[in-house]
């Protein structure tokens, strides 16, 4: 299983990241924010099967995609219609759902569940498309950590940043992945084969294996030959003032994760408006990349305010503190 990603829409514009998440059985989409015009690059049948939504905040610019997604999902049965966000959000998407008229909707079905995420728990709330989705239904409250989603391949983590109001940044998992170990397969005298699937499935439900005409317990043959290596991770930051607190917590969280894609609303020269404004510069990014020793930065979500020109300095800004920075390839910077 890996995990690829896509940054939708254009420097200047609006912002959202797609990932995928390849199990090698399926795949599953995770969508972070959902501004104006980011859909336009996905194809019909790739937004119906987005499985979560994950907003940042809910300020225009990573909210103002939603209403392509929700015609298209809004009476969508399988995937299940899931959303993530800050306080808020259920509040905020309430509205969006009746921002139209339903005069067929009780002969139609559709379930919404949306979590606002706090720092000590889980508020989850429940509409209907029957009901025109007048009604809030509200569900669990879990008290909960950062771990916002785990499924039996990955984990998401959401962490509180402040944007002048609550701004959630995420960092998605895979878990370990579990490779045979060629050499001690050969020193068995086991040859390969179809069998190989089932000893890294944990989910198969079997506890034998039959190998060349011989029986192996499934369990003492997997501590022999499977090796553990870690899973790909992903994470996306946006919209947050960086200061020295934010900066430290978020190195820590962040510790070797392979992809940071990080907002750089600003060159390091507007540092003060940047400040002021609850945003970050290339070199916060690039500094917070550098102490949590990630893999890569990717740079998105930059102010319309500089030329092309500008966005080039401002990338070699960030490359002078962490080498392994860039802007998404098909931006073309």
């Amino acid at each position: 299983m890996t995990i690829s990603w896509q940054l939708l829409g254009d420097p200047g514009r609006d912002n959202a990241l797609l990932a995928r998440v390849d199990s090698g059985q399926g795949v599953e989409r995770l969508l972070f924010d959902c501004g104006e015009g980011c859909l336009s690059a996905l194809s019909h049948a790739e937004i119906l099967a987005i499985n979560h939504l994950f907003f940042s905040h809910l300020h225009m610019d990573h909210l103002g995609g939603f209403d392509s997604l929700f015609r298209r999902t809004y009476n969508r049965l399988s995937p299940p219609n899931r959303i993530w966000g800050p306080p808020e959000t259920t509040r905020i998407l309430h509205h969006r759902f009746q921002g139209f008229l339903y005069n067929l909707h009780h002969r139609q079905t559709g379930t919404w569940r949306v979590t606002d995420i706090f720092p000590d728990c889980q508020k989850t709330a429940r509409f209907e498309l029957s009901e025109a989705f007048e009604i809030l239904h509200e569900e669990e409250t879990a008290a909960k950590g950062s771990l916002v989603l785990e499924t039996e391949r990955y984990t998401v983590e959401a962490f509180a940043l402040d944007h002048n109001t609550p701004s959630l940044g995420y960092l998605l998992r895979e878990k370990p992945r579990w490779n045979v170990d060629p050499a001690r397969m050969q020193a068995m005298g086991l040859p390969p084969g179809a069998w190989v699937k089932a000893l890294k499935d944990p989910l198969s439900g079997q506890t034998e294996l039959e190998i060349a005409g011989r029986r192996y317990d499934l369990t003492a043959l997997r501590e022999a030959l499977l090796i553990e290596t870690p899973g790909d991770s992903l994470a996306y930051l946006t919209d947050f003032r960086m200061d020295t607190q934010t900066r430290e917590s978020l190195a820590e969280r962040l510790k070797g994760c392979q992809t940071v894609v990080c907002e750089s609303q600003y060159r390091h020269a507007d540092r003060e408006l940047a400040a002021k404004n609850y945003h970050l510069t290339a070199t916060d990014a690039a500094q917070l990349a550098l102490e949590a020793e990630v893999g890569a930065l990717i740079l998105f979500h930059l102010s319309d305010r500089y030329t092309r020109a500008e966005r080039q300095e401002l990338l070699r800004e960030a490359q002078a503190i962490f080498p392994n920075t860039r802007f998404p390839d098909h931006w073309q910077i």
